[in-house]
């Protein structure tokens, strides 16, 4: 995911070229997909710091969640995102394409 100069969000798959640059760019390997990753002008983020981030692009109530959650600890915040993903097919189910 990257944002833009009006603070959207683009998002790129991580299997398509610009998603493998863009690991690549944020010092990963070029097929690493195994983690949400967000690219910025000043550095990119994977796992739980990836979900803070973009949390802050979003209205109300998330940037303020966002706020808090950045207090508990980095290990922690990435047990429950793995778990999360980990499980995500059970508590969200599947689907052919990216409902956003």
């Amino acid at each position: 995911m990257i944002p833009s100069e009006n603070r959207n969000i683009i998002f790129k798959a991580l299997q398509s070229e610009t998603g493998k640059k863009l690991l690549q760019r944020s010092g990963r390997a070029p097929d690493d997909i195994s983690s949400v990753v967000l690219v910025e002008k000043d550095g990119s983020y994977i796992k739980s710091e990836a979900v803070l981030k973009i949390m802050e692009y979003i209205n109300l109530p998330f940037p303020q969640l966002a706020f808090f959650l950045q207090f508990v600890p980095l290990f922690v915040r990435d047990v429950v995102y793995d778990n999360i993903a980990y499980n995500r097919y059970n508590m969200f189910g599947r689907s052919d394409s990216c409902d956003i």
